[in-house]
């Protein structure tokens, strides 16, 4: 199968190439090759690859900057998405995007199911949803994979800036009252594989099995790392000045996943050892 990753150089994105690329033909794109806000870009290189399936990995993160920069956020979120999804319909390839969480508003208590209503309550997840739907109108031959709290191998995430913060002797003040699944981007692409291997369709929840703060988080990334003297205290998410409102409660249902394609996802402890241990390996 020819596939296209755009993206190919972030964090997801490298793991994607790494792991599609055992078994199949995979090119990547990313910012410097192409262009997603605009629609002629995004036709151009589709044609120039002509791949069966596009995986679309490429998105503005920074959830506190979509505050502050909307026009640009809902560009790349929203319109972006649009301009893969029409330049997949016009040369008959399959796109496979990916959400998040943050398209909830986090008072459901339980886990989030594909089809419950999306509520966002900042701007990132606003201009996510707005992909979603801008997805699902333009193209029926998709799959929309919803994940969170999503660390890697490469680029900056949370692992990383804690154990950062940490050998630097730092005080830890970390959130405990917002709880998700976290999630290893190796995980996260094997699971994509298999949704294309199989042939799905529609929208599915993928994340690392098991919920914990991210007070939890930190705590077990320290002590699976081996660090010690560092002391991390729990704190509410309004004593951090942050501009974006995040959801309380980040916990997706696997459960459409697992009945697709027959597997479960691993318990993020597992995941997030392997990662910190250097045991990460490509499964096939």
């Amino acid at each position: 199968m020819r596939i296209l990753v755009m993206g190919h150089r972030g964090m997801l994105g490298s793991d994607l190439v790494d792991v599609l690329g055992r078994d199949h033909d995979v090119a990547g794109v990313d910012v410097d090759d192409f262009d997603i806000t605009s629609a002629a870009d995004c036709d151009r290189v589709i044609r120039e690859f002509r791949p069966g399936t596009v995986v679309n990995a490429a998105a503005y993160t920074d959830v506190d900057g979509c505050e502050t920069h909307r026009s640009a956020c809902f560009a790349v979120n929203a319109d972006g998405v649009r301009n893969v999804a029409e330049a997949c319909k016009s040369s008959g390839a399959k796109v496979v995007h990916y959400s998040t969480d943050y398209v909830f508003d986090g008072t459901k208590g339980e886990p989030y199911l594909e089809d419950d209503p999306c509520r966002p309550v900042n701007a990132y997840g606003e201009s996510k949803r707005r992909g979603e739907e801008a997805l699902v109108e333009t193209l029926e031959r998709h799959v929309l994979i919803r994940t969170a709290w999503l660390y890697g191998r490469r680029g900056k995430n949370f692992v990383k800036a804690i154990l950062a913060r940490a050998r630097d002797g730092e005080t830890l003040r970390v959130v405990d009252d917002q709880v998700g699944s976290p999630t290893f981007t190796l995980d996260l692409a094997q699971a994509t594989k298999l949704l294309i291997e199989r042939d799905c369709l529609g929208t599915y929840h993928v994340t690392n099995r098991g919920v914990c703060s991210w007070y939890d988080f930190a705590r077990r990334i320290l002590e699976i790392a081996q660090v010690t003297g560092v002391t991390v205290v729990p704190i509410r998410s309004s004593e951090l000045d942050r501009k974006a409102v995040r959801p309380a409660y980040s916990v997706l249902s696997n459960r459409k996943f697992m009945e697709a394609t027959q597997k479960t996802m691993r318990p993020w402890q597992v995941a997030l050892s392997e990662y910190l241990t250097g045991q990460s390996h490509i499964h096939r």
